[in-house]
């Protein structure tokens, strides 16, 4: 087990540092000069080589590279262009929104489709089945921003249960901060849970067949009970190692849904940095959202060994 965590962990650091230094090459051959989009069109070019010069935009590109990866090792994450803060500050601001919608939405996504998907399969070839398997496949198909819209339609206009759209903030209470997230957790969650679903059905209808299961039915033990006893926790290893893609692909996927609903978090500062070229806030998060989904896959590759000796014995 000591070799499979060391080969995972010199794994992930290698990935960190390819994927620091993908983010940070591509963001040097964008257009456009964040200096001279600070301040304007009309600019004197001293007074734009002095601003180049302040935020160290003249310094060689390897230079730089190592300046910020020595920050980011440190805790330092730089001064926005835009905001001239942190951006340490602006990140703790906007993850108190990001991370609890992720978490929420991965929730609901778990707490529908892992039932879903054990139901289907005890019921394979049945109407049942066929049922919940359709309407997996139709919340696989519809994209997040047109679910997001739909949900406002009809929870926040039609029926004015939920706010659509805004965030109030924590200091007001937790459920008012709550209620403005479950529209965007739903948006989220419920294409994710469909996807989950029909990975646990796949997963309990494969262990289904397995022969200790067919021993455990002939011992006498009910369907029910050989179901959930004996398929459904070993069926569990790719659904977990799914739930945890899911979660870094939510934390990381909020753009879109985040705009929708005009939340401060994460995913709206990345869209408004890359709109006003402030690249060190772009660096800065698309490494921290690239550097979670790592460490994510880290923690399901530990979880799934835990789960299934056959690997901690091959460790």
């Amino acid at each position: 087990m000591t070799g499979f965590l060391l080969r995972r962990l010199l794994i992930l650091l290698a990935t960190l540092i390819a994927a620091s230094l993908v983010v940070f090459a591509v963001l040097q051959v964008l257009p456009g000069d964040p200096a001279a989009i600070m301040l304007g069109t009309g600019a004197r070019p001293d007074t734009v080589a002095a601003l180049r010069h302040r935020l160290g935009l003249d310094a060689p590109l390897a230079l730089r590279y190592l300046r910020w990866i020595a920050g980011l090792a440190t805790g330092d994450f730089g001064i926005s262009y835009t905001y001239s803060v942190p951006v340490r500050t602006l990140i703790g601001e906007r993850v108190l929104v990001s991370l609890p919608l992720a978490v929420l939405a991965i929730v609901l996504s778990t707490a529908i489709a892992i039932p879903v998907g054990v139901l289907a399969a005890a019921r394979r070839g049945r109407a049942a089945d066929a049922a919940m398997m359709g309407v997996a496949q139709v919340g696989v198909a519809i994209p997040n921003f047109w679910l997001g819209l739909l949900l406002i339609l009809l929870f926040a206009i039609r029926l004015p249960w939920l706010p659509a759209s805004g965030f109030p903030g924590w200091d007001g209470g937790a459920w008012p901060a709550l209620r403005a997230l479950i529209l965007p957790a739903l948006a989220l969650g419920l294409p994710q849970g469909a996807i989950l679903a029909r990975v646990t059905r796949a997963a309990v209808i494969e262990t289904l067949g397995e022969d200790f299961v067919r021993t455990a039915r002939a011992w006498g033990l009910s369907r029910r009970a050989a179901l959930w006893r004996h398929a459904v926790p070993n069926a569990l290893v790719p659904v977990v190692t799914l739930i945890g893609l899911q979660f870094s692909f939510l934390l990381a996927g909020t753009v879109i849904v985040e705009n929708v609903f005009t939340l401060p978090g994460l995913g709206r500062l990345v869209f408004q940095a890359i709109a006003q070229r402030d690249l060190i806030v772009v660096q800065d998060l698309v490494v921290l959202l690239a550097g979670s989904v790592i460490a994510v896959n880290f923690v399901v590759d530990l979880v799934a060994a835990w789960l299934d000796p056959r690997q901690r014995l091959a460790a």
